[in-house]
């Protein structure tokens, strides 16, 4: 069985694809806003993938 590695991404890095700054992007984190994110070894990181999947659903949700 071979596992996928998922490209992470640190919390300056996500708010940089958001357009954001890193305390904007804690702040979503904290109203539950912000794509999934997961605390690994101290650090709170982002599946590239993840952030990808929240932008196009931006897009799809303001298309509707």
């Amino acid at each position: 069985m071979t596992l996928a590695i998922a490209t992470l991404l640190t919390l300056s890095e996500t708010a940089a694809r958001l357009r954001k700054s890193e305390s904007q992007l804690r702040w979503m984190i904290h109203n539950g806003t912000a794509p999934p994110s997961a605390k690994i070894g101290g650090r709170r990181l982002f599946r590239e993938s993840d952030i990808s999947d929240y932008i196009n659903q931006a897009f799809e949700q303001s298309a509707a």
